[in-house]
């Protein structure tokens, strides 16, 4: 893909207002957008996706007949990318944040939406077959977080793994270190706030730079201030702020 070539790109919205006003922002903000199609539901979508064959779909996330989860299991022969467009759902946008994915919330921001539509361009040229949707959707079916992939973005590229494979997170000024349980350790191009907005139990924040999986405390000891031991020796402080919560998820 060349910086000529334009990004065939389907809508999926179920607001005629909203999708009016996506289409005025890409025209005017985002020439490298061709629109090739439109739906206003789920059920409308997945035909047309599969018909026109896209190489970018803007998908709602809620809509009539189906979310936007939905469309992607309707569609997991293809391969294509994929900006969500939402209103606030944390258990959405947790799903979405696991997975890397690109999303605006609404109302949308036009300096959002040009670095999301620079970023699947990026990813485009880069011509990697990689089904980042599938994820996706496996991660908003399985209620248990342990039992979810996360997408790591790495220097390299990404890397997925299982969020029960993390044994920890460390701080590592613009990046954060995710040490796994065979030894490995990712550094990854998030802040360790990424992460900590994006985790539930077992995962837990205990120190300004560390989160922790609890599954593989070992042991906890008061001196030092107090600090906890994990199955792999290490040993993490924990923080005044964080001690009565940690304490209390062992009771």
């Amino acid at each position: 893909m060349n910086d000529f070539q334009k990004i065939k790109s389907v809508i999926v919205e179920d607001e005629s207002a909203a999708r009016e006003a996506l289409k005025n922002y890409l025209a005017k903000y985002c020439p490298q957008i061709e629109i090739i199609g439109e739906a206003q539901n789920s059920r409308e979508a997945i035909p047309l996706l599969h018909e026109l064959q896209p190489q970018l779909v803007f998908l709602d996330v809620e809509m009539p007949f189906g979310n936007a989860f939905d469309v992607l299991e309707g569609c997991k022969d293809l391969h294509f990318e994929t900006i969500f467009v939402t209103a606030f759902s944390e258990y959405s946008l947790k799903a979405l944040n696991q997975s890397a994915a690109y999303y605006l919330l609404k109302p949308i921001s036009i300096e959002e939406l040009i670095l999301a539509v620079n970023k699947v361009q990026q990813q485009l040229m880069k011509q990697e077959l990689f089904n980042r949707n599938q994820i996706i959707v496996q991660n908003f079916r399985e209620p248990k977080i342990e039992k979810q992939q996360v997408i790591l973005p790495t220097l390299e590229g990404f890397e997925v793994v299982k969020m029960e494979e993390i044994v920890r997170l460390r701080g590592n000024g613009n990046f954060t270190d995710i040490h796994l349980a065979d030894g490995t350790k990712k550094m990854v191009c998030r802040f360790l706030k990424h992460f900590d907005e994006m985790l539930d139990f077992p995962f837990m924040r205990v120190h300004k730079s560390h989160i922790i999986n609890l599954n593989f405390v070992k042991s906890y000891h008061k001196s030092l201030g107090g600090y906890v031991m994990l199955f792999d020796e290490t040993e993490i402080e924990i923080s005044v702020g964080y001690k009565e919560e940690f304490l209390r998820r062992f009771r």
